[in-house]
């Protein structure tokens, strides 16, 4: 342990090697942390030096070296799919170095995850077990992962100096803590994504009842919620949350023992992947297609590219996508009665009239008050129809005529006004002018 406590240690007085790791650290923290130990690792059991690796790839003996180094470690236990991982972080060091060289050395199952290949995702009503033995918090953390797909990273990250905050959820008032909209539309930001990309996924109702007692108890405790606190309030005795933000490993921590207390065996993760399941059994109905169902789980895919280059989606968009989400809720939310089908037909009836209203506001570059816009949402669809034809009728009116429906025209402009569509009143009797107007 005295060894390789002082290995590490010279390992991180390395300039070189501290170079690379800033490097891979402005990507991931976590991996850079992981890949320097692997170094170390690697160096100790070879018995050589970062360097040393260097001279191995330049001369043209790392591959053999590499190859006693898999046999070796399979012999003692380890898994294709982490040596694997040991000779990405060589590729990567002596890419840094400037030393263009590949192991091409062949691993069994390096593409097989055999620790979690077997693992199968919590039925329904095992997640309603876990969720029962949870705290408030980590029940907020269970509803992220397995009824909104988030990854733990976004929750909080490795080194907890960021997450999503209050302000990230898009329909919650920090003040009043009442929800505009169910589900709630939650927005993640660049940093917090994997993929470096902004994207956004819904909570239902389920999770936003946790999410809202959650709240309510941190604000009976005195603490002041704005738009900037975070969504898991760290603790403040804990000084591995002093940054403000709970650590990924804290959260991963406080969902493991949820689980364990319904004596199931689980990693935390694979919520994450009971969400992906659901999805792909309502896609596979027809609920959900597969661009937005991509999009939800923070995969890279087509509606993504469109979503980063147009840096936003259109209103209708997203309520589509957000009746999409309350469609495929039923695979996925535990509560025994779920979403009810007449509150799906609402909010597609409640986008259809949101389109309406915007594609009226668009064309004649007009903003209704809202009290006009609460009017037009509170009628049913055919109402709806026959209101916005007399809105676009007065509103034509106001900009062809200055808000006059009759206009005076010269007698020799009245065939180009009928056939834009205005009607004839009268010609005056000299015959050089006429009274027009635009028609009922």
């Amino acid at each position: 342990m005295v060894i390789r406590k002082k290995l590490y240690e010279n390992i991180e007085k390395n300039e070189r090697v501290n170079r690379w790791y800033l490097n891979v650290r402005a990507r991931s923290p976590i991996s850079a942390d992981i890949w320097r130990r692997g170094l170390g690792m690697y160096c100790r059991v070879n018995n050589t030096t970062p360097e040393g690796i260097l001279d191995m790839a330049r001369d043209g003996t790392l591959r053999d070296n590499f190859q006693d180094f898999v046999i070796k470690m399979m012999a003692e236990g380890r898994k294709g799919a982490y040596l694997a991982k040991v000779k990405q972080i060589l590729h990567s060091w002596l890419k840094f170095n400037d030393v263009n060289y590949k192991i091409r050395i062949n691993i069994a199952n390096e593409r097989i995850n055999e620790t979690t290949m077997d693992e199968r995702v919590p039925t329904k009503e095992e997640l309603s077990r876990i969720l029962r033995m949870g705290t408030l918090r980590s029940r907020v953390s269970i509803s992220l992962m397995a009824f909104s797909g988030l990854r733990p990273e976004v929750l909080g990250n490795y080194e907890g100096t960021d997450g999503l905050t209050l302000g990230d959820i898009e329909d919650l008032d920090p003040e009043s803590l009442a929800f505009a909209k169910v589900p709630v539309k939650i927005n993640v930001r660049n940093g917090l994504s994997k993929t470096r990309l902004r994207y956004f996924t819904f909570l239902g109702p389920e999770g936003c009842k946790y999410l809202k007692d959650y709240l309510d108890a941190r604000k009976a405790s005195g603490e002041v919620l704005t738009e900037k606190s975070a969504l898991l309030g760290p603790d403040p005795s804990n000084m591995q949350t002093y940054h403000g933000f709970l650590r990924t490993q804290l959260i991963g921590r406080e969902i493991r023992n949820a689980i364990r207390g319904t004596d199931m065996d689980m990693r935390p993760y694979v919520l994450r992947a009971y969400f992906a399941t659901a999805l792909d059994i309502a896609e596979s109905k027809g609920l959900i297609s597969h661009p937005w169902r991509q999009y939800l789980m923070g995969h890279k895919g087509d509606i993504e590219a469109v979503y980063s280059t147009n840096k936003r989606l259109l209103p209708e968009t997203i309520e589509e996508m957000r009746a999409a989400y309350v469609r495929a809720s039923k695979y996925f939310e535990t509560e025994e009665h779920g979403i009810k089908e007449e509150d799906v037909a609402k909010i597609t009836s409640n986008t259809m009239r949101e389109t309406a209203i915007m594609i009226l506001e668009t064309a004649y570059g007009m903003k209704l008050s809202d009290k006009e816009r609460d009017e037009l949402m509170g009628l049913e669809i055919n109402e709806l129809q026959d209101r916005l034809k007399e809105i676009f009728r007065d509103k034509k009116a106001e900009i062809l005529n200055n808000g006059n429906k009759h206009k005076t025209i010269p007698e020799r402009d009245l065939e180009s006004y009928l056939n834009k569509g205005w009607e004839l009143v009268q010609i005056y009797p000299r015959g050089d002018k006429a009274v027009v107007k635009l028609p009922s």
